[in-house]
Order: C-alpha cells, then structure tokens, then sequence
C-alpha cells in the first residue's frame, strides 16, 4: 500500500503518488474512457473548460476477486457528472464531481517516473473526506498496479482496510 493523503484545509484532502512515465500515458489512464475503466471508472471526459465528465463506476469489474462490502451495494454501478474547470494536457486536469467538489489532478515529470498530485476539494463534511479519501487512495493503488505491470487484486477487501486506517487518520470535527 502507498503513502497515504493528508487533510490540507478544512474541505481538502490531497494524495500524492510517484508513477512510471511517461507522462502522456499517465495522462492517457486519467482521460481515455477504457483505461480509466481499468483502475476507476469508464466514462467520457471533453477535454475542454465547461466540458462534460462522466464516471460509470463498477467496481466489482475492477478485481472480480472479492465481494462488495453490503455497505457498497446501492453504489455497484454507479454513475458520477462533473464539468472540466481547467485542462492543460498533459499537465493538469480539474473538474467538478457530481456539481459540488471538485478534483485537480496535477502531472510533474520527475525523471521517467511522474508525480501524480491528486487534490479533492470542498468536501461537505468529515464522512465525505473519509470516503474519498479512501476511495482515491484505492483507485491509485490500481492505477499503479496496472502501470508497474503487476495484476490488480482484492480491491474491496483493500479498499474496506484503507477506508479504515483514514478514519483513524483524519480528525474528527
């Protein structure tokens, strides 16, 4: 498991992570709907200020190893919308998430590794930030799988112990 992100303001986490380059093929598992669909969620991305995103998440997909937790069950396949905010390929990518926060994820190449900077923001309460924190950090422990060339496993039963350890880590209120 990776380093885990950190509370930055009141509404904010952010996650970081050191991938494989190039950085055009880290952009391309950020942006191309199929190769998101491997680590996160299918769905189109306009890759223009006011476009349209769009994540059809089916998590059960990701692994097919273990079963969804039944406090995951209403979200097995669940759709999320957003409008780009900014987009500067291969640098920088933000949006919003379904109409009320908004996620930047930002690209700096570092030799022939790229650090992926992962920040979620205005998040309307603790719960949230536990959630998302913990789904983030799950998603990019695929995404990094997949990119190092090793087979993604386990992923409910991982994201379950994530989503565990941010709710010992983040304050409470």
């Amino acid at each position: 498991m990776s380093d885990y992100g950190v509370v930055t303001a009141a509404d904010t986490v952010r996650i970081e992570r050191l991938m494989p380059g190039p950085i055009e093929r880290l952009w391309s598992y950020l942006t191309e709907s199929e190769k998101r669909r491997s680590w996160m969620a299918a769905g189109e991305i306009e890759l223009r200020p006011g476009g349209r995103v769009e994540h059809l998440f089916r998590n059960a997909e990701l692994t097919n190893d273990d079963p969804t937790p039944a406090k995951y069950a209403a979200y097995e396949e669940h759709r999320s919308e957003g409008r780009v905010i900014d987009c500067d390929p291969p640098h920088r990518l933000s949006y919003t998430w379904d109409g009320d926060s908004e996620v930047v994820f930002e690209l700096i190449p570092q030799n022939d590794r790229v650090l992926l900077v992962v920040t979620h923001r205005r998040l309307p309460d603790r719960a949230e930030m536990v959630s998302v924190a913990g789904g983030w950090h799950s998603h990019l422990d695929l995404l990094q799988d997949l990119l190092e060339g090793r087979k993604p496993s386990h992923f409910w039963s991982k994201h379950l112990q994530i989503e565990a350890e941010y709710e010992r880590r983040i304050p409470q209120d």
